[in-house]
């Protein structure tokens, strides 16, 4: 495919040259569009459009990303006040025709504990100089060097609304998928999230191709990426640069495709010294397995359990698996790994149980507190399996946070990333009764 696609841009370029008058080239862009190469798309000259620089809300343009064709950048938001934009485009290192922000967090520096961050682009194509939207028929995007700083860094990157995805068959990186979740309700994928390892690969190489990921779309006008990292504790190099080149590479072992498999649901409750892992999952077409992982750090995952799955395609398959922990006490973290036939796998999101005394049988505990990014709140034994309701309220008496489980599991995730530093009360209520908690948000 990377020689073909070389052929066509050559070729292009050369009748671009020898062909008298403007309107001969659009035909020849769609000659090649129909032929189903994926053109490049070259990002260079960034201008501010709108907005103060580095904002939410801002918007650049780079002008002539194709012939006819402009691209429009915007940053839609960031997960908190500490990631900043150092650069909408480098240009003295990596690749000139790439989009290659630099992103930092916290001016370099990440805070103890484990954090995580992000920043967000919507990224639209817009006729050129008129600006009104186009589609684009066929582009990919490969992201490259998604690596770390060999100590507790790692940067991770997310697509949104893809076609497909290629990796290497023995890629450095981990994928998982992006799912809708409302109210705690899982529907199908949206994307993909392609974290690095905390290994550094010296320099942005595209023969690195075990921590390159090639994403493809068709069709577009408009979609979204999102390029964050990850830390396990206090470190000076946050500053981040990342590199998205819009054309295809050769791969030495390419692994194309999606994952069928659509989950959804995942649970996990305690009672008497028992983890009960609970979910379900559709269109398990050409699946294999789940294996069932458990950490008690949040960090670094053991295989306990392979479930086989069912094969049913268009039909609810039900599984559970009971992990005896015995006597532990503190916080464990679970995870399903998704393997197919062909060994591609991917990750749900995380599951936590929290193991110990309850001091009072309508008594919630939340944790960590203070509270930066994610708020824990463990319900009583009692209250598992039935519709719960979580009310974050403000100093004032307003509520700032609601979120309804329909099937509660024993603990909570609530990102309060957005709220404002403070002390707010937390109320948890099946119904029935009720158990509130005091909370401080704090900036670090």
């Amino acid at each position: 495919m990377k020689t073909y696609l070389s052929h066509a841009v050559n070729a292009r370029a050369f009748y671009s040259k020898v062909i008298s008058g403007k309107k001969f080239l659009p035909l020849l862009l769609t000659l090649i569009s129909l032929s189903g190469f994926s053109q490049e798309l070259v990002f260079q000259n960034s201008q501010l459009k709108s907005g103060v620089a580095g904002q939410d809300g801002t918007v650049y343009l780079f002008p002539s990303v194709s012939p006819n064709v402009d691209a429009l950048i915007k940053i839609n938001g960031r997960s908190n006040s500490k990631v900043k934009l150092s650069s909408i485009d480098l240009t003295n290192t990596g690749f000139n025709k790439a989009f290659q922000p630099q992103i930092t967090y916290n001016n370099d520096e990440t805070p103890d504990g484990i954090s995580d961050w992000w920043m967000e682009f919507q990224i639209s194509f817009v006729k050129k100089d008129v600006h009104s939207p186009i589609s684009v028929t066929k582009f990919d995007v490969t992201a490259l060097d998604i690596d770390g700083n060999d100590e507790k860094i790692n940067e991770w990157v997310s697509f949104y609304n893809l076609k497909t995805y290629t990796l290497e068959a023995h890629s450095d990186l981990d994928v998982s998928s992006l799912l809708q979740d409302i109210l705690n309700l899982l529907s199908p994928v949206i994307g993909k999230k392609f974290e690095g390892p905390r290994k550094n690969y010296v320099d942005i190489d595209t023969t690195a191709t075990r921590v390159m990921t090639t994403n493809k779309y068709e069709n577009t006008n408009s979609f979204k990426i999102r390029m964050g990292g990850h830390s396990t504790g206090r470190s000076g190099a946050a500053n981040r640069m990342y590199s998205m080149w819009f054309k295809s590479f050769a791969y030495d072992q390419p692994v194309t495709g999606t994952l069928p498999l659509i989950l959804n649901a995942f649970d996990a409750r305690f009672d008497n010294k028992k983890t009960t892992l609970s979910w379900s999952s559709s269109q398990e077409k050409n699946f294999s397995h789940y294996v069932v992982e458990r950490s008690f750090d949040g960090r670094d995952f053991s295989e306990i359990a392979i479930v086989f799955g069912n094969n049913n395609n268009d039909v609810r398959a039900d599984y559970s698996y009971a992990d005896n922990v015995g006597s532990s006490k503190g916080i464990i973290y679970y995870r399903l790994k998704m393997v197919d036939l062909d060994k591609r796998s991917t990750y749900s999101s995380v599951r936590i149980i929290r193991i110990g005394e309850e001091k009072e049988a309508l008594s919630i505990l939340t944790y960590p507190n203070p509270v930066i990014n994610e708020l824990r709140i463990t319900i009583p034994a009692s209250w598992q399996n039935r519709s719960v309701s979580f009310d974050v309220y403000n100093s004032n008496g307003q509520i700032v946070k609601r979120i309804v489980n329909n099937q509660a599991s024993q603990t909570q995730t609530v990102n309060v990333t957005d709220m404002a530093i403070g002390i707010y009360i937390v109320k948890a209520s099946n119904g029935v009764e009720t158990a509130t908690q005091r909370i401080v948000k704090s900036g670090r």
